[in-house]
């Protein structure tokens, strides 16, 4: 590790080793730890450090306390040709959403277009992992879920019924990196909240507001205050929506139903998620199909800017950039986050983070 900034920067695979080790330590197999190390590490790697290695400690946690079991048996409970609904056993949401995806494009091979919905799963990190994940198979992901707490008053209340609700869509191109929209219903996803409090970081205006109307920019008081929608009255429609189709559809939870698990580490939270794949191949040639989406990209950076903006960016630019920045000079965590990995890597009796 070296620091940068007020900023540790660890390598990509030491940082997946740990990960795999502290996992394996409470009762992980090799295949799933492995698998989930290598999901978290990838959320650091692109800057949604929300959603990375900062969930760990929580994550083992609520395992020791029996709130997730780390040897799930995930099983298909209905399926049809493109649709299927997954039981994912209260395991980790990395390998049931997983579990998910692969079936998804398995059956859009044959359909054009599967729908995989799970229930009894867990928070799964980033939902742009998930969505990009058809990408190499010339497949387009959509990709919803119900957030892992309720941060969100339905439009003009004060009871918080609806979560962060995300909503991820990955399409492939040819040549530029692939546009990959990942977005929260709510201004920002309660992972950056988390992130500023560990950082010691202030939020900006906007994020959230306390139950007196006033903006709210203290991360380490945000129990006092709830989340804003995106577009007001339109971010909590979408956020409804979006915990319809990801939560109550699959018989996961939904409103009332969802258990916080920041303060409950013993409940099974019951997660709802679901991934639409699309074949592109049901559509025409998929080389003519990526080629234009190329030149969408290309138009739309090359437009006429406005003064003082250097550069368009298409969603997915800035986390393709530094994936690549951070797998060649690592990857940076905050001091506050190396300093509970180093508490947690005694507790659980492994090496260190190199």
């Amino acid at each position: 590790m070296e620091r940068n900034n007020n900023r540790v920067l660890v390598r990509f695979d030491a940082l997946q080793a740990f990960i795999g080790a502290a996992l394996r330590q409470v009762g992980l197999p090799d295949g799933d730890a492995a698998k989930v190390a290598t999901l978290m590490a990838q959320a650091d790697l692109q800057g949604s450090d929300g959603h990375g290695v900062i969930r760990l400690a929580p994550y083992v946690k609520r395992i020791r306390a029996g709130g997730m079991n780390p040897r799930p048996q995930i099983r298909v409970v209905h399926e049809r040709a493109a649709a299927a609904v997954l039981d994912g056993d209260n395991g980790m949401g990395h390998l049931v959403v997983s579990r998910a995806v692969e079936l998804a494009i398995e059956k859009a091979r044959t359909s054009g277009v599967a729908w995989v919905g799970v229930r009894a799963s867990n928070h799964a990190g980033p939902a742009s992992l998930y969505a990009r994940m058809p990408l190499e198979h010339d497949m387009i992901g959509l990709y919803v879920a119900v957030g892992n707490a309720n941060h969100l008053p339905p439009w003009g209340g004060a009871e918080m019924l609806l979560s962060t609700n995300p909503i991820a869509v990955g399409i492939p191109t040819a040549s530029e990196p692939p546009v990959v929209l990942d977005m929260a219903t709510t201004v920002a996803a309660y992972g950056k909240v988390k992130a500023k409090a560990k950082a010691g970081e202030m939020m900006p205006e906007g994020w959230m507001i306390d139950r007196q109307g006033k903006p709210l920019v203290d991360p380490s008081r945000a129990d006092e205050g709830f989340l804003l929608p995106i577009g007001g009255h339109k971010g909590y429609g979408l956020a409804l929506i979006v915990g319809l189709l990801a939560g109550t559809l699959q018989g996961a939870a939904m409103g009332r139903d969802v258990i916080d698990f920041n303060r409950d580490d013993v409940s099974k939270t019951n997660t709802g998620q679901a991934i639409l794949v699309i074949d592109l191949r049901a559509f025409g040639d998929p080389a003519h199909f990526k080629a234009a989406v190329d030149q969408v990209v290309r138009d739309l950076r090359n437009s006429e800017r406005l003064d003082g903006v250097e550069r368009i960016w298409l969603p997915g630019e800035q986390s393709h950039q530094r994936r690549e920045q951070y797998r060649a000079n690592g990857i940076p965590l905050s001091a506050g986050v190396v300093a509970d990995l180093a508490v947690l890597a005694t507790e659980l009796g492994i090496a260190p983070l190199p």
